[in-house]
């Protein structure tokens, strides 16, 4: 069994097919597939298409990509439908949310201090429902790893993890999971290979990011939840392993992620 960690299957660029990736991903063995909001209006979205496939949840957040659009008042939106989410058993996480430093405009001042102020109040709103955050860190590992030490939330994933060694072991120290996927099927991406291979197996979970970071054999295409089984062989690969010890292992460190998981599956 497979877990896709992160995966946006409300994206547009699925189009009508949401339902129709879930269902092709069920067949190969992805038994849940994580989705997390990005920003108020597709709260609502995400909820109804957990609720219409029987292997999909989701996170409630805002991404800090949709930070510069964002007001105040959309943290007591979170907050509100957060809440009541809990009696969801297929809410499971706040996310995604974070930092990124790579996009210029998110890097002004000004727009670099909003987005801190978005993180730090959502780490807050994760903290007081017991919840994991799903992170976008881009550019922001330690500045990420400065405000969850000061805010720290009930675990979560650093999303698409590319940092160093060291700020992988301090997530680690700090209770997170570290999600791969398809950056790590590419023969140049030698420091995430390295990683992949060499930090503790139950730090890592597998996540496809779809429709974004396509692996080797899918780019420049579409991603899609379906390809976490061959991702997961890449691991396999890169740690002597076989497939079905890296899926029982991720499967295990998902539940462990986003405890929630455990009352969808086993």
């Amino acid at each position: 069994m497979w877990i896709d960690t992160h995966c946006h299957l409300d994206a547009h660029e699925f189009g009508s097919e949401s339902a129709a990736q879930a269902a092709l991903a069920r067949r190969q063995g992805v038994e849940m597939i994580v989705m997390p909001a990005v920003e108020t209006a597709n709260f609502p979205i995400v909820a109804q298409l957990a609720a219409s496939v029987d292997n999909a949840c989701y996170a409630l957040g805002i991404h800090p990509i949709y930070v510069p659009n964002a007001v105040e008042d959309d943290l007591r939106v979170l907050r509100e439908t957060v809440a009541a989410a809990m009696a969801d058993a297929r809410f499971v996480a706040i996310g995604e949310i974070g930092l990124d430093f790579f996009i210029p405009m998110l890097t002004e001042p000004a727009m670099r201090e909003k987005q801190v102020f978005f993180f730090r109040e959502q780490l807050k709103i994760a903290r007081e429902f017991g919840l994991p955050v799903l992170m976008h860190v881009r550019r922001s590992q330690d500045v990420i790893l400065k405000h969850v030490r000061q805010i720290a939330p009930a675990g979560g994933i650093a999303h698409a993890f590319n940092g160093s060694e060291q700020q992988a072991r301090t997530y680690i120290e700090l209770g997170f999971k570290l999600g791969f996927g398809g950056a790590m099927t590419f023969t140049r991406a030698l420091q995430i290979r390295r990683l992949a291979a060499e930090l503790p197996l139950e730090a890592i979970v597998l996540e496809t990011d779809a429709p974004d970071i396509s692996p080797a054999w899918v780019h420049p295409g579409r991603n899609s939840p379906d390809q976490i089984p061959r991702i997961g062989a890449v691991l396999a690969e890169l740690r002597g392993l076989t497939p079905e010890q890296i899926a029982a292992a991720t499967t295990a460190n998902a539940h462990a992620a986003i405890p929630r998981l455990t009352d969808l599956v086993g």
